[in-house]
């Protein structure tokens, strides 16, 4: 079974900066495609990257674009998120999936898909 676990998480100060990372097992990780998802307090689930199997290609959605980025080791079957100049807006419960996600999923469409999350709060 799909086994994802986020780690990298914490308490920054705006224009810090954090690596996130998840451990993937349980699936061919080289050949998958993976995604970050972030929801913030009281809001819903939103993609915040994805990249495909071996790291070519990616994207962000806006509000991120220049600031965070996606990487991926598949020898470690790690996937990674870097997030640079942070913003109070960025206050969320970070999450990795498999494979590519819709902008805006419904939980239910990520089930056996996604971790636990880890929490990456950004205030003074």
């Amino acid at each position: 079974e799909v086994r994802l676990v986020e780690s990298g998480g914490g308490l920054v100060q705006p224009g810090g900066s954090l690596r996130l990372s998840c451990a993937a097992s349980g699936f061919t990780f080289s050949t998958s495609a993976m995604s970050w998802l972030r929801q913030a307090p009281g809001k819903g689930l939103e993609r915040v990257s994805d990249i495909n199997m071996d790291g070519s290609i990616t994207s962000y959605t806006d509000s991120v674009l220049g600031r965070f980025t996606i990487s991926r080791d598949n020898a470690e079957n790690a996937l990674y998120l870097h997030l640079n100049n942070l913003k109070p807006e960025d206050t969320a419960m970070y999450y990795c999936a498999k494979g590519w996600v819709a902008e805006s999923p419904d939980p239910s469409e990520l089930t056996g898909l996604w971790g636990q999350g880890t929490q990456v709060t950004v205030a003074s």
